[in-house]
C-alpha cells in the first residue's frame, strides 16, 4: 500500500494528474523514512538530475568540463606563478584529489541549502519527509563525483599508477566523510534557509574558505611545519582527513616512492583518523536531523 502511495505522490511531483490538495507531513518522518520511501527519492533525484541539463547541448559532458575547468586556474595560478610543481611531486593530481573533495562538499551544502525553498510547492502539498529534498539535493551532487574520479584515475594511469587496496578504502572512507559532513550541513541549512534568506549568501562565504581549510592547493606537510606539531586542531576538520585520504587513494601511488611520499606527506594512522572523521561526521549527521526536525513543523507557514 505504501508503495502504491509514493507511485500516486510521485505522478503528482512530476506534474501529472490531479493537484494534490493541502495535507500534513507523514507521521513518521527523518532519514529513516526517506530512505524507506525509496521510490520517490529516486524520482526526485532523476528530476533534479533532468532539471539541470535541460536545454543544454551537452548534458552530462558539462560534469566533466567545470571540474577540468577549476582545475586548469588552480594549476595555473598555483604551479606556474606560485611554482608549487617544483615542491610537491605531481602536484596537478594532489590538487585535483581536494578539489574533488571540496567540490562534492561545497555542491551538496549549496545544493542542499536551496532545496526546501525550491520545492517550496511540493513541501507544503505533498504528506512526505520534507528531508527528502536536501537528501536528494545531496545525493545528486554525490552522482557528479564519478566523472571526477574518472578523470583523476585517467591521469594517475597515466603516470604509471596502479591501485591498491588500502588505496580504495581510502577513497570509499573519503567520499563517505565528504557526503556525511555535507548532508548534515544540508539539513540544518536548508530549514534555516527557509527563515533567515540570508544563509544562502553565507554559504557562498564558507564555500570559499574550505578550500583554503584543507591540503589541496598547498601540502600538508607544510600544515605540520608552520603548526609546530599541534596539528590535530587541523585535523579535526573532517574535509581535512577526507582529502588526504583521496591523495593516499590516488596522489600518493602517482609518486615515484610512494612509501616515502606517504611518510612525509601525510599524518601518522591516517586510516585511524579517518575512522574517527567518519565517526564525527555520523555525530554531525544527528545533529543536522535533530535541528531539521525542531524546525519543519514552521517550515509550511514561513514558506
Amino acid at each position: 500500500m505504501s508503495h502504491v502511495a509514493d507511485r500516486r505522490e510521485a505522478r503528482h511531483a512530476g506534474g501529472q494528474g490531479v493537484q494534490p490538495q493541502l495535507a500534513p507531513p507523514s507521521a513518521t518522518t527523518g532519514l529513516f523514512e526517506v530512505f524507506r520511501r525509496r521510490y520517490l527519492l529516486r524520482l526526485l533525484v532523476s528530476r533534479e538530475i533532468a532539471a539541470r541539463y535541460q536545454g543544454s547541448a551537452l548534458g552530462m559532458i558539462w560534469s566533466y568540463i567545470n571540474p577540468l575547468s577549476q582545475f586548469l586556474i588552480y594549476y595555473f595560478v598555483m604551479g606556474f606563478i606560485l611554482n608549487l610543481h617544483d615542491n610537491v611531486e605531481n602536484f596537478a593530481i594532489h590538487m585535483f584529489a581536494g578539489i574533488i573533495i571540496t567540490g562534492i562538499f561545497t555542491e551538496c551544502l549549496s545544493a542542499g541549502t536551496r532545496s526546501v525553498v525550491r520545492n517550496k510547492g511540493l513541501v507544503q502539498k505533498m504528506a512526505l519527509p520534507r528531508e527528502m529534498f536536501p537528501v536528494a539535493a545531496v545525493l545528486v551532487s554525490a552522482y557528479h563525483v564519478l566523472p571526477e574520479i574518472v578523470i583523476l584515475a585517467i591521469a594517475c594511469v597515466w603516470t604509471g599508477w596502479t591501485p591498491d587496496p588500502l588505496g580504495m578504502v581510502a577513497l570509499v572512507l573519503s567520499v563517505l566523510i565528504t557526503v556525511t559532513v555535507g548532508m548534515a550541513g544540508a539539513l540544518m541549512l536548508s530549514a534555516a534557509n527557509v527563515f533567515f534568506r540570508d544563509i544562502s549568501n553565507v554559504v557562498q562565504i564558507v564555500n570559499n574558505l574550505v578550500r583554503f581549510g584543507v591540503p589541496m592547493i598547498y601540502p600538508y606537510i607544510l600544515v605540520a611545519q608552520r603548526f609546530h606539531g599541534h596539528t590535530e586542531i587541523y585535523l579535526a576538520n573532517p574535509l581535512a582527513s577526507s582529502v588526504l585520504l583521496m591523495q593516499r587513494a590516488f596522489w600518493v601511488g602517482s609518486t615515484e616512492d610512494p612509501a616515502a611520499t606517504a611518510s612525509t606527506h601525510l599524518p601518522d594512522h591516517l586510516f585511524t583518523r579517518g575512522i574517527m572523521a567518519l565517526l564525527l561526521s555520523l555525530v554531525l549527521l544527528g545533529f543536522g536531523q535533530l535541528v531539521f526536525s525542531r524546525l519543519e513543523n514552521k517550515i509550511p507557514e514561513r514558506l
